[in-house]
């Protein structure tokens, strides 16, 4: 892709996680974000959920040093479809198709299924960041030129990387998800008195109500967790996933290979009744927060979803001293609980002039009515007297 005579140095592309040491692509990725680890994007490619017949072919951004080791990278695969996102885009491919254009393949710098905001542009933490960063967003713009690619996608960034891929010529799009915040609570019940008394009412109710059929649940994490478990949670996400994408993104191969690689980055709740696993809810743990990722069961309960997915999650955010909970994407019904509405980013390169102009215009208007629709659901919260604790 040519070199940066400046800094002296080539952004390449590379087709597997395999060809790159863990420790130069953690050391770029950092500690805090489990799901950028060479770990957790190495497992998806070695179980064979993303590579190029499922239409997730890596090919990672990397810029080297002269010693092969790594000055920055950039998770990225060529898409043949957009699903799996979270980000969707499926009018902008109908409309450019429809005009003429070939949408797909298409570039994404994302962590694969996973609507998890993190960083896309991953520098060693020895070098200039912010040059560092310029010269990613030039190489993810290289990279569709080179590969003669209409659209790069670089989904749920945080706000200060959005604005830098806004400065590389990219359009800004604003989405929300509900997140919970650790406001220095000591238990549980801490934070539901920060609640209004009828809210507090209504939660204990279903936290009871979940559990009443002699029902006990299980924090499972690092050497606790056992092939059995798998072998059960895997039952429940095959479930959860055949109703709601018909077909599901994971095999049972990738949660062996986090299991022997990222155990203690792990945190499964698991459901019992009458000696056997009925329900579970994966997470993963970050530095600063509890990641919710897929929940499943083979019996019905009601509160049950509520109580693992989120009070639990919850609990153990604040046992363990973690700032937030992020329950993944979509769930106005989230606001009732405690998990509060919050502002997502993308950014998008689009090649072609003429179609840029049209997408431009829809994101403009997009901004506006995302947080408009943040600032009403926000004010319908469930604090107490209307009050949201600050986030300052």
């Amino acid at each position: 892709m040519g070199d940066n005579e400046e800094a002296a140095v080539t952004a390449r592309i590379v087709q597997s996680l395999a060809e790159i040491p863990a420790a130069h692509w953690d050391a770029c990725a950092g500690a805090d974000d489990p799901f950028l680890s060479h770990a957790f994007l190495s497992s998806l490619e070695e179980a064979g959920c993303v590579r190029h017949n499922t239409g997730w072919g890596p090919v990672h951004l990397v810029i080297d040093d002269d010693d092969g080791s790594l000055r920055g990278c950039a998770p990225l695969y060529l898409k043949s479809h957009s699903r799996g996102e979270y980000i969707f885009d499926y009018g902008w491919a109908e409309a450019y198709e429809r005009a003429g254009g070939r949408y797909y393949p298409k570039l994404l710098s994302a962590v694969p299924f996973t609507p998890a905001t993190g960083r896309r542009l991953l520098v060693r933490p020895d070098l200039d960041r912010g040059e560092m960063r310029r010269q990613l967003a030039a190489g993810l713009i290289g990279a569709a030129e080179h590969l003669n690619i209409a659209t790069v996608n670089v989904n749920f960034v945080p706000e200060d990387e959005w604005e830098l891929l806004a400065d590389a010529d990219f359009l800004r799009r604003a989405d929300q998800q509900f997140h919970w915040y650790n406001q220095g609570y000591g238990t549980f019940d801490d934070f539901l008195e920060d609640l209004s008394s009828r809210k507090r009412k209504t939660i204990r109710r279903e936290r009871r109500g979940a559990v009443e059929a002699d029902i006990e649940i299980e924090w499972l994490t690092g050497a606790e967790l056992t092939e059995a478990h798998w072998d059960a949670f895997f039952e429940f996400y095959m479930d959860t996933g055949s109703r709601k994408w018909g077909s599901p993104y994971l095999n049972r191969r990738f949660y062996s290979l986090i299991n022997q690689r990222m155990a203690d980055r792990i945190l499964l709740i698991m459901c019992k009744r009458a000696g056997r696993y009925i329900a579970g809810a994966l997470n993963f743990i970050g530095g600063e927060a509890l990641y919710g990722r897929y929940w499943g069961c083979i019996e019905d309960h009601r509160f049950l979803h509520f109580e693992t997915c989120y009070y639990q999650a919850i609990d153990f955010a604040i046992r363990h001293g973690l700032g937030r909970v992020e329950a993944g994407a979509q769930g106005p019904h989230k606001i009732a609980r405690g998990y509060r509405p919050v502002r997502t980013h993308s950014a998008h390169y689009i090649r072609d002039p003429g179609f840029r102009d049209a997408v431009e215009r829809y994101l403009d208007q997009e901004r506006r009515e995302v947080g408009q629709d943040i600032d009403y659901l926000a004010d319908r919260g469930p604090f107490r007297r209307g009050e949201r604790p600050s986030l300052d």
